[in-house]
């Protein structure tokens, strides 16, 4: 698969954070139906053991292969990018820019999206070996400032992140961003507490025909 190229033309990324993998393979499931196929699961920073996120990339990748692209975040040092690595993640995600991590996770062959937010960050995540970079929080000063930063800066690939949601993320695609990662506007802890799987596809269903 060419996660790059996979994650460009379906253009939403699921973020997942702090759901246990039961109640995951079924809301991933749900989104799926809805045309969601990118995703993310993320580390829990304030956890001492890395073994849930593992779990789950692990037994998502198991099920759903090459049919979904898999992504671990808010990756922040090389011991969680080598569990990503090893549980099955195509790419990893940080709030930050780390250039030596960066350049682990292309020696590993993993996808790098690392989080900047200023112009000087951005260039150097972009010069460091990223991928894409994750403009994270992007809703925070939104499309007028990402417009600011697309003139000088229009040949890196942004991944927008933070506040994103059905209301948004076409403006953010339109105007220079590749791709929008989705946390809880999308993983509704609602929906899924309530078991409300078709609920949830429908939800799915709304972000993809609005980001076309």
């Amino acid at each position: 698969m060419d996660v790059l190229k996979f994650i460009g033309e379906h253009k939403i990324v699921a973020i997942a954070r702090k759901i246990d993998s039961g109640r995951l393979v079924d809301a991933v499931a749900a989104m799926i139906e809805g045309g969601v196929k990118t995703f993310e699961i993320t580390f829990d920073q304030a956890s001492s053991s890395l073994d849930a996120t593992a779990q789950s990339i692990s037994l998502l990748k198991n099920r759903y292969g090459d049919g979904i692209a898999l992504g671990a975040g808010t990756v922040l040092n090389e011991e969680q990018l080598n569990v990503a690595a090893d549980s099955g993640a195509q790419f990893v995600l940080a709030p930050n820019t780390n250039v030596a991590l960066i350049k682990v996770a292309k020696k590993k062959g993993l996808v790098a999206i690392p989080g900047a937010f200023t112009p000087s960050e951005i260039v150097t995540a972009w010069e460091a070996g990223a991928d894409i970079v994750k403009l994270f929080p992007a809703a925070t000063f939104g499309v007028p400032y990402l417009k600011a930063i697309r003139g000088p800066i229009n040949h890196i690939p942004l991944m927008a992140v933070g506040g994103i949601d059905e209301t948004n993320i076409k403006m953010f695609l339109e105007n220079g961003c590749m791709s929008g990662g989705i946390g809880s506007n999308l993983f509704r802890s609602d929906l899924i507490n309530a078991g409300k799987w078709d609920e949830l596809s429908k939800l799915s269903r709304m972000f993809v025909e609005a980001a076309e």
